[in-house]
């Protein structure tokens, strides 16, 4: 992996191929790995860059105070500056997942001239619940006295599909294991900055760039029908079930999701 230093923090990354750049935002609390099979399926024909956003994998957390914790709106301007400190000029294929989803809408609002096309995977574009906010702000204050093994316990069986979980397939420790190594201080500055973010419905009309929405058929956090709603309200968007997973859909069925993200890519290469 690469690091580079920014201005408040510094990112490591993995950059790979050329062509398109393609930017993947991991999910929460998860790093850049989740992304594994879809780097390799890319590389061959993109330049991928695929950071761990601060605080998580190999990244620092930086100068945050945990207690505030970190907005949607500073991890969107951490990936502005990577792709500055980069030299990337040339527009993106912005890939978010889950919490790198809701990156995603804040980079999409600050920077929309810097984006060629859009994928939206297992997101939500609406803010928390009251009750949804409350569990993340009570997580938030436990976690550094429970460390990162409870938070894996309690969000695997939110993460894979009942089958998945079943079946003991080595993703599920793959799973368990990036979410252990992600520290109790990155949990709680994001599920603050989680439980702060807006509701950004106003933003989908907006959206004028090529876009896909991706979505587990049995995603018990962003549900499908919650996911084509999203697709529904952003002009000319495609959504596309990945069948038989849960919200991992990255690493719970690779193949579906890298063959849907090349055709897609590809096609916005051509078009540009």
């Amino acid at each position: 992996m690469n690091l580079v230093d920014l201005s408040t923090t510094s990112l490591a990354f993995v950059d790979r191929g050329d062509g398109v750049p393609v930017l993947l935002v991991h999910g929460f609390p998860l790093d850049h790995t989740m992304w594994d099979a879809q780097i390799e399926a890319l590389a061959g024909s993109c330049r991928v860059i695929a950071p761990d956003l601060r605080g998580f994998g190999r990244s620092p957390l930086g100068n945050i105070n945990v207690e505030r914790g970190v907005s949607m709106e500073q991890y969107a301007e951490d990936l502005a500056e990577l792709l500055e400190a980069l030299a990337v000029v040339e527009s993106i294929v912005l890939v978010g997942f889950s919490m790198g989803g809701y990156v995603a809408w804040q980079f999409m609002r600050k920077h929309p001239e810097r984006v060629r096309a859009l994928v939206q995977c297992d997101t939500r574009s609406a803010a928390d619940s009251d009750d949804a906010r409350a569990a993340r702000i009570k997580i938030a204050e436990s976690v550094a006295n429970t460390g990162s093994g409870p938070v894996a316990d309690a969000m695997l069986p939110k993460l894979l599909s009942p089958r998945t979980l079943e079946s003991g397939a080595p993703v599920v420790a793959r799973v368990r294991a990036m979410i252990e190594r992600t520290g109790p201080a990155a949990i709680a500055a994001a599920q603050r900055g989680m439980a702060a973010r807006p509701d950004v419905s106003e933003l989908l009309p907006k959206i004028s760039v090529p876009t896909l929405v991706l979505c587990g058929e049995q995603d018990a956090i962003s549900p499908p029908r919650e996911m084509q709603a999203i697709a529904e309200a952003i002009p000319n968007a495609e959504f596309l079930v990945i069948p038989g997973v849960g919200h991992m859909t990255t690493m719970e069925n690779p193949q579906a999701v890298n063959d849907a993200l090349v055709r897609f890519v590809e096609g916005v290469g051509r078009k540009s």
